[in-house]
């Protein structure tokens, strides 16, 4: 994996463009010794994409199982009875 600082890159822009779209490389983009941006593959951008979906996804069943899991063994009432408690 290369990595430039910004003035590198903005000069060989084009040239990390083709090899990030052909070649598949990866570029590391600093400024002032910090990494602050890559320049990477479509290809890659939408496995990015993918795994952080599938990520969030997991997340959500994950508190969808813990929160049935705590209302298990609840008494389960209508909405209509939960609206009468609630005053509405």
């Amino acid at each position: 994996m290369t990595r430039l600082s910004v003035s590198k890159a903005r000069e060989e822009f084009p040239e990390i463009i083709n090899r990030a779209a052909y070649a598949r490389e990866r570029t590391i983009v600093s400024r002032r010794g910090k990494d602050v941006a890559a320049v990477v593959s479509i290809e890659d951008l939408q496995l990015l994409e993918r795994l952080s979906q599938e990520e969030r996804d997991r997340l959500d069943l994950e508190a969808a199982r813990a929160a049935l899991k705590e209302a298990k063994g609840r008494k389960r009432r209508s909405l209509r009875e939960f609206l009468a408690e609630a005053g509405g």
